[in-house]
């Protein structure tokens, strides 16, 4: 039996199938490359210091979205502070104190549920009860609540599964050791599992970069910059629009230049922040060895 695998004769159903899954593969990157350099094409003419450091001002003359970089960034911070911790300590009660049962088996639904609801639905719901209920109207404290609601399962799942690579001689070791079990969640489990939280918290910021409906009905679209440093703290009680929203916009007044500008630096953002989970989990995961 030294006959490989590889080395064995290919059928021709083999060599078809062999040829479909390349083809779906090469299409794939086609299509990835192809829209990147359309969107590249039209947009990257657009894209200056200028358009990146200045506000659209009319009476100015100037076209810019340095406003809309501010809010996206209010809106990413402002929800990865109210999601974080739910979604850790979520995962840490479902993988470590919950028992087994009909409880943590709804709770995981529930979760599953919420990750696949649209988020147009999250939307009309911020609005009516975040905005309407609690009187938060179209604000940048309204868009991130409604946002945190959508990310929320993405980072308890993901916590939940980098919890459960954690192998359970790790548990067991630093109990018999006479640890609490805080003590050993919080120096032994959360460490060997923070390549797992890391890159699903990275996930997160890339779905609230990129999300557009929910915070239409939510944040508003003011572009504007706060005034001073007592207005940076208030704006978050007031409209903003994110880069998304812009385009939004742009587009539906047929301002197709800025609309594209706007594409290439988010798509950029995109990028950046694919390789930069993939660089962080793997610079985390050879720190943990």
């Amino acid at each position: 039996m030294t006959e490989s695998i590889r080395n064995k004769k290919k059928h021709t159903t083999d060599n078809l199938l062999y040829g479909l899954i390349y083809l779906s593969a090469g299409f794939s990157v086609a299509l990835l490359v192809g829209i990147i350099g359309y969107v590249c094409i039209r947009g990257m003419g657009s894209v200056s210091l200028s358009f990146l450091t200045t506000v659209t001002s009319y009476s100015k003359g100037t076209v810019g979205i340095l406003g809309n970089i501010v809010n996206t960034l209010y809106i990413v911070v402002l929800t990865l502070l109210f999601a974080t911790p739910l979604g850790i300590g979520s995962a840490i009660y479902l993988n470590e104190y919950a028992k087994p049962g009909p409880m943590v088996r709804a709770i995981e639904f529930t979760t599953e549920t919420l990750s696949g609801i649209p988020s147009i639905i999250f939307g009309l719901f911020g609005m009516t009860f975040f905005g309407e209920v609690l009187h938060l109207g179209y604000s940048l404290l309204n868009g991130a609540l409604t946002l945190t609601l959508m990310v929320l399962p993405l980072i308890t799942r993901n916590t939940q599964e980098a919890l459960k690579t954690v192998p359970a001689s790790y548990r067991s070791g630093a109990l018999g050791m006479g640890a609490t079990k805080w003590y050993m969640i919080r120096t032994v489990l959360l460490p060997s599992a923070l390549p797992g939280i890391v890159t699903g918290i990275i996930l997160a910021v890339g779905r609230i970069v990129g999300e557009s409906a929910a915070l239409l009905f939510t944040a508003g679209s003011d572009y504007k910059l706060p005034v001073n440093g007592m207005g940076y703290l208030g704006k978050v009680l007031q409209s903003g629009g994110t880069m998304t929203i812009q385009l939004y916009l742009s587009m539906q007044h047929g301002d197709y230049t800025t609309a594209f500008g706007i594409a290439v630096v988010l798509l950029i953002i995109v990028l950046g922040i694919n390789f930069l989970t993939k660089y962080l989990a793997g610079k985390l995961d050879v720190n943990r060895r």
